[in-house]
C-alpha cells in the first residue's frame, strides 16, 4: 500500500505542475525577458522596502516621555457593585481623567487580556472596566484611543474570549493586534540596563497618555501581578528570558514606557492559581477598582487589602521602590476611599 502524500510533497507536486503549464505557453524569447525583468525590478524594489522598514523599525527608541500631573490624592479605592460607576469614580477621585488625557491625543490603555479565558474565570482584565476607561478617554478628548496585549495564549482568542476586544471597540477603541514588526529595541535611560535593546511595541511608546488597566490576580512566580508586572504584556521577545532576574527588568520596563496611570481591575480578582487561572472557586468578588499614578503605592495598597501581603515583600515592587518609580508607604499616602 502506498504511503500517503505529505503537505511537502503535495507543494512540491503542484509547483511542478504549475512550472509545466508556464512552459507550454506560446512565449517569445523577448516577452520572457520582458517579464523577468519586470519581476526582477519589482522584487528589488520590494526588497529595499522592505529593508527600509525593517531598519526604521529596529531603530533604538528612547524612552517615553509623559506629562507631569498633580493629583487630589495618592491613591483613590471605590466599592460597589456597579462596575462602570466605581470605575468612573475612582479616577474622579484622582481629579478626573482630564488630568492625564488632553484634547487631540493618542492615548494607550494596555489592559491584561494575556489568557484564553472568558472574563468570570478573572484571568483578564473585566471588559466593563476596559470599556469604562476607553469612553472616559474619549470623554476628556482623546483623538484616538488604542488597545492592546502581547498575549500568552493565541492572540486572536484571547482578544476575543476575554471580552475586552468587543467592549473597547464598542467604546469606540482601535484594538491593534501587536505584530512582530512594530516592536523596535528599547534604549533604556539608565546604564547596565538588563532590558536595554529589548524589542518593545512602539505604540506604547509613541502615545500622548498611556493608561495601564491589569487586573488583581495571583502569580506563581511574581507572587501577584498587578500593575508594574502589567507592563509585561508591551514586550517582545522571550518572555521565559524575562523572568531571569524579573524585579528589575519589571521596573526598567516601567520606568520605560512611564504609564501616567494605573487603574486596576479588582471587581473580581483570582486568588490562586494565578496567573492563567481556570477555577472559578479560586475566584473571589471584592467589587473594587483602585486608581493611582504611582504603581508602587497602588500595587502595595492592593497587595495589602486584597490579598492581606505585604506589598514590600514581593521582590518586584520592593525593587521597584528602590527605582525610585514610587512609593510603597501605604501609611504615609494621601488615600481616598469610598463606597457607592
Amino acid at each position: 500500500m502506498n504511503r500517503p502524500e505529505t503537505n511537502l510533497e503535495a507543494k512540491v507536486r503542484h509547483a511542478i505542475s504549475k512550472a509545466k503549464e508556464i512552459l507550454s505557453l506560446d512565449i517569445t524569447r523577448k516577452s520572457f525577458l520582458k517579464a523577468l525583468a519586470a519581476g526582477g525590478a519589482f522584487l528589488a524594489f520590494s526588497s529595499n522596502r522592505a529593508k527600509k522598514a525593517f531598519a526604521q523599525s529596529t531603530k533604538p527608541m528612547a524612552p517615553r516621555v509623559k506629562r507631569s500631573v498633580i493629583t487630589n490624592c495618592d491613591l483613590a479605592a471605590v466599592t460597589g457593585e456597579d462596575i462602570e460607576k466605581i470605575t468612573r469614580k475612582s479616577v474622579e477621585l484622582l481629579g478626573g481623567m482630564g488630568k492625564f488625557v488632553k484634547s487631540g491625543d493618542i492615548v494607550v490603555v494596555k489592559p491584561n487580556m494575556s489568557w484564553n479565558r472568558t472574563p468570570e474565570y478573572a484571568a483578564t482584565v473585566n471588559p466593563a472596566v476596559a470599556a469604562t476607561v476607553v469612553k472616559m478617554c474619549f470623554e476628556s478628548g482623546a483623538k484616538t484611543v488604542k488597545v492592546f496585549d502581547n498575549t500568552c495564549n493565541d492572540k486572536k482568542l484571547c482578544y476575543e474570549n476575554s471580552g475586552v476586544m468587543k467592549a473597547a471597540k464598542g467604546a469606540g477603541a482601535t484594538v491593534l493586534y501587536m505584530d512582530d514588526w512594530k516592536f523596535a529595541p528599547a534604549k533604556m535611560a539608565k546604564p547596565g540596563a538588563l532590558m536595554n535593546e529589548w524589542p518593545v511595541y512602539k505604540d506604547a511608546v509613541e502615545c500622548d497618555a498611556f493608561i495601564n488597566v491589569p487586573i488583581a490576580k495571583t502569580h506563581g512566580l511574581g507572587t501577584l501581578t498587578l500593575s508594574i508586572k502589567n507592563l509585561m504584556g508591551v514586550c517582545g521577545g522571550s518572555r521565559s528570558q524575562m523572568h531571569w532576574e524579573l524585579e528589575k527588568k519589571l521596573a526598567e520596563v516601567y520606568d520605560f514606557v512611564k504609564p501616567d496611570l494605573n487603574i486596576i481591575d479588582a471587581y473580581n480578582i483570582l486568588t490562586a492559581n494565578g496567573p492563567r487561572g481556570g477555577n472559578l472557586s479560586d475566584v473571589v468578588k471584592k467589587a473594587t477598582v483602585i486608581a493611582s499614578a504611582d504603581p508602587v503605592l497602588a500595587d502595595c495598597y492592593a497587595a495589602k487589602t486584597l490579598f492581606n501581603v505585604d506589598g514590600m515583600k514581593i521582590p518586584h515592587i520592593k525593587f521597584a521602590a528602590g527605582y525610585s518609580i514610587g512609593k510603597g508607604d501605604i501609611a504615609k499616602a494621601n488615600i481616598k476611599t469610598e463606597k457607592i
